[in-house]
This record gives C-alpha cells, structure tokens and sequence, in this order.
C-alpha cells in the first residue's frame, strides 16, 4: 500500500467562539486507563494545561474495576473538552481502548496518552505546528523517561530525535524502528483512516507493531527535537502491577514479543520494505533481546529452557549483519542463548555494558581465542564467539576485562564485610605470581581503598581474602544520596585496570546509621547485591537526621569560604 501525503488543515480554530461555546477540537488527546484512580488526574492535568486549547481530552477506560470511573466522571465534568468513554468489558491492553476513542472523535489530529504519564505543556502546539508547517502523516518529538523509583530523568534515543527534519518514508531513515512508541507522535486522521491503520487487538507490544505500520505506510513524515512525553518508569514495581513491558520474568512476555516480531516481519514484505529488515532486526536484538539478556542471571534452569525454546527459532531467522552490529558481550550472549549454552549465557549476561570477561577461554589449532571452553561447532558460531582481535585480549592493560567474582562472604559488624574473591585473567595478562590489588569506594570527592594480596590458584586464576567497611568511605559534608558500587583495581607499573565486583545474589542486604563531622552527618547506609542486571556489590546511602533536612544549606557551605574548616572539624567517617 502506499501512503499520500496529507491534505493541509485550515487555520487553527480558537479555544472558544464568539459566543462563547468551546471551539471545534482540532486535537484529540486520547488518554487509555485500566484501574489507575490515583494517576489518571495527573494525566489529564497535562492534558487540559495544554498552551494549545482547542482540543478535547478523551479518557478511554477499559472496564476498570476500582475507582476509575468515578474520578473519570468528576474530571469531565469539570472540563467540557473532557469525554468519558468506558468499554463494555477488559480488554486485557492498550489497543481496544485506543481503538475505541479514534471511532468517538472526527478531530483532524489524534495522539495518545497513557494514565500514568503527561504530556509536557507546549506537546501539542508543537507537533501541530510541525503538522501545520508542512502536512505529513505524523509527527514525532523526544520523550522523557522518567524513574519514580530515583525521580532520575533521561531522553529516550535521544539521537534519533536531536534535530528537526522531514523524513521522506522509513525507507530513508530506518533506524527509526528504534522509536516504536506510538504516544511520541501526533497522527493525522485522514492518514490513519485512509489505511484503516488501527492498533492490533488481542496482543500485547502493540505499539509495536502499529509504528511499524505507520512507518511504512507513511510518505512523510516530521521529526521534531522538542520533549513531547514524559514517560514514567517503575522498574522495580510488583509484578502485578508492573506494565506489560516491565513482566520479563513471564515467558508469556517472551511468546508475544516474539509473536508481534513475526507479525512486523510479515507487514514488511506485505509491504515492499523487505529492504529495512536488517535494522529492524538489529533493534531486536539491540533492544528487545537485550532487556531479557539482561535479566538471565536472575533466571532459574527451568526458565532459561522455556526461554530458549521460545527464542531461538526466531533468532536463527535475524539477518547476520544485525548480529554484526552488536557489541561483543551482547553478540556472545546471543550466541550462547542459540547454541543452548544457557548457563554459559547466564554467566556472561554477568557482563552486558560492563567490562567483565570470561572466565574460561579455548583456543583452536590456529590458535584462535574463543569464548568458554568448548571451540564452537560451526563458522557462524565461531565469528560470533571469537575474543581474539577484540575486547579481552586487544588493547592495553587498562581497557583488558578481567572477571571478579566474591565467592565467599561473611558479614561482621554493621556494614564490615569480609570477602573472598577470585580473579579470572584466561589471557594470561597478568604476571606470574601474587598481585596486590585494592578496593575502592567513591561516593565524594575522598576515595576509600583497601588493599589486599590475590594469590594464584591455577594459571589464570587468582584469589584472596580482603575485609571492607563501607561505613568508613568519607562523605562530602552536604551529605550524599545515591549508591556505588565498589570497584576492584591491578596495577602494572603506572597503569590501572578498574572492573566491577560481581557479589554473590543471595546474600541479605544489611542497614546501618553512620554518623560523622562530630554528628552533623547522618546516613542510612545499606550494602548489598545490585537489585537488577549484573549483581555489583552495592552501597546506597539515605541522608537521614538534621543531613536530609540540611542538605541544601550544606552544599552552600561546602563551595564556600566554611569548606577548609569543615574539612578539619570532620575527617572519616566512623
């Protein structure tokens, strides 16, 4: 099928007629809720303070069954742009919602919000503005994610939308099946309905699926830099509240992944966009499959089969220039996962983003170096798993990935750890004998380093016992709130090799209040595994006492003249 390029709008109507009645809607913000009382005012909030009035908010509601209907009624009747629309029975995801609020609205514009998000306030001036400049099919701008647990904000795929431009079909531009969000764009009616381009129902990654239609199906469309979303994330939510991307420990999350993938690939032969399989596939494997990679050290044997049963067929059908792209962990991390490897999986997943290397290595008869202790079967496998002109082995001692694991601890008093760690070095980078290493913490300007004596166990392999308290690092005199995790170094000579501390996942976390700078300073200091990913050993520190409630004062004072004397009065931490 192919997309025309829109019909241009008339002048944007004003938000109230001469007599006073609202104006016609040129704008409809679809706002989808299921059970979610408490956030859906902050939603629609965002949507009435739009700089641009002539809208109408449509809350789409897909049969909640708390108090839902009830806050839903109350905010339309405070606002007469605001619908209420409630559908017979669940639907169970976003797309019979959606669905239902484009066949109640005829305004020329559509674009969707979720109940737990916002948009920023100019969002839909400025994408009809885009839509106004020059008529396109949609147009798209940056999202803000946001972590409710850190309150920490991020642009997502902030290079896809860094500058403004006319994308003249996906063709041109296909990394951006990267942005697959339908809620960053504002999509012209007449383009939606010429197509019956509707979200899919009965399956989960819907957005998915219909970006990808659009996409393809679309002659033009605008890109525009501006924050048009602010998406809130809950990474560590319950599962049974968390949103359907965020239930990755369920391998029915696994099956429809995999199920809408199969649809898009269908779409885009179906389409004649054949030709942007090879990035679509990459952004699988880039972001799809990386989420899971990501959690296969937290999954058990019985849920890393079912995985691989549900993944791999798929995989073996990704273009191998997709799998070209990938960084090396991630590129052995797929391989393990395609050769049923799975613990070997597990253990390398230990190092995704992170410089963690094997702990074993194999080499061929042309003394090439592979991943693990077994020489893969096949030439696919062994591009994908060879370390030899890449990552562990090329470059100097500094960027060299050493693998650090605590394979014995004892908890002592308060926040004291005694440790046992072992050191794996298969490429043989270090020189024989025992090697003086050091831990060091930095949560402030003052590093806190324990040293301690790694003994060789076999070629390759080192080990030794080390005691940390975490409760001495000094903290800047403003106090600290966030967390670190503590960093392993070698040395050769003047050069300094740092990698991450992989900690045991089922040790208990322990808490305990630190005070310093004669009682000023007041911490709740906790140290355990990273709750997510490759499992560091992590320290996070609350600013507790007269430290939460002065923090601002005591910034001030740590960049001024009372610094120096600060620093003499306080010393560290005990």
């Amino acid at each position: 099928m192919t997309a025309t390029p829109v019909t241009p709008p008339g002048p944007a109507p004003r938000a109230r007629t001469q007599g006073g009645a609202p104006a016609a809607p040129d704008v409809a913000v679809v706002v989808i809720v299921y059970n979610d009382a408490r956030r859906l005012p902050r939603a629609v909030e965002s949507a009435r303070r739009q700089s641009h009035r002539a809208l109408e908010i449509l809350i789409s509601d897909d049969h909640s069954t708390d108090e839902t209907p009830e806050v839903a009624r109350a905010l339309a009747g405070r606002d007469p742009r605001i619908r209420y629309l409630r559908l017979p029975r669940n639907s169970g995801g976003c797309s019979a919602p959606r669905n239902a609020a484009l066949d109640a609205t005829t305004a020329p514009y559509v674009m969707f919000l979720d109940s737990d998000d916002e948009l920023p306030p100019k969002a839909v001036e400025l994408l009809l503005t885009a839509h106004r400049e020059r008529p396109v099919d949609f147009a798209m701008g940056a999202v803000r994610r946001v972590r409710v647990d850190t309150g920490r904000s991020s642009l997502w795929m902030p290079g896809l939308v860094a500058r403004r431009r006319t994308v003249e079909g996906i063709d041109a531009e296909p990394e951006l099946f990267f942005e697959h969000l339908s809620t960053s764009k504002m999509y012209a009616r007449s383009f939606l309905d010429r197509h019956g381009l509707r979200f899919p129902e009965g399956i989960h990654y819907e957005d998915q699926l219909f970006s990808a239609q659009a996409y393809c199906l679309a002659t033009a469309f605008t890109v525009i830099p501006q924050t048009v979303y602010r998406w809130y994330v809950e990474p560590y939510a319950a599962s049974w509240a968390a949103s359907i991307s965020n239930q990755r420990d369920r391998l029915d999350n696994v099956r429809d992944r995999v199920h809408v993938q199969r649809l898009i690939d269908a779409f885009l032969t179906e389409s004649g966009h054949e030709a942007v399989r090879p990035q679509k596939d990459y952004k699988f494997l880039k972001h799809d499959f990386r989420m899971y990679a990501g959690d296969l050290p937290l999954r058990d044997d019985a849920w890393l089969t079912g995985f691989a049963g549900l993944l791999v067929p798929y995989l073996d059908t990704l273009a191998p220039e997709a799998y070209a792209r990938l960084p090396r962990t991630e590129r052995v991390v797929a391989r393990l996962v395609r050769e049923h490897r799975l613990d070997e999986a597990r253990t390398a997943a230990r190092g995704l983003g992170l410089p963690v290397g094997p702990r074993t290595v194999v080499r061929d008869g042309a003394g090439r170096v592979y991943w693990g202790d077994t020489v893969p079967g096949t030439e696919e496998a062994r591009r994908e798993l060879d370390l030899t002109e890449e990552g562990v082995e090329a470059g100097p001692f500094a960027v060299a990935a050493f693998r650090h694991e605590i394979t014995g601890l004892r908890q002592l008093a308060g926040t004291a750890l005694d440790l046992t760690i072992r050191t794996y070095d298969p490429l043989l980078r270090l020189p024989i004998g025992p090697q003086i290493a050091h831990l060091a913490l930095a949560p402030g300007p003052h590093r806190y380093t324990v040293a301690f004596r790694l003994d060789p166990v076999r070629p390759g392999v080192y080990e030794g016992r080390v005691r940390i308290d975490p409760a001495h690092a000094r903290l800047p005199l403003q106090g600290f709130d966030g967390f670190r995790h503590p960093v392993l170094e070698l040395r050769q000579g003047r050069l300094r090799n740092s990698g991450p501390l992989l900690a045991p996942r089922d040790f208990p976390s322990r808490t305990t209040w630190v005070r310093a700078y004669g009682g000023l300073s007041e911490h709740r200091v906790t140290v355990g595994p990273e709750p997510a990913g490759a499992g560091r050993l992590q320290v996070r520190w609350q600013p507790a006492g007269p430290t939460a409630g002065i923090r601002p004062l005591a910034r001030a004072l740590s960049r001024g003249p009372l610094r120096r004397l600060a620093g003499l009065a306080g010393g560290a931490v005990r």
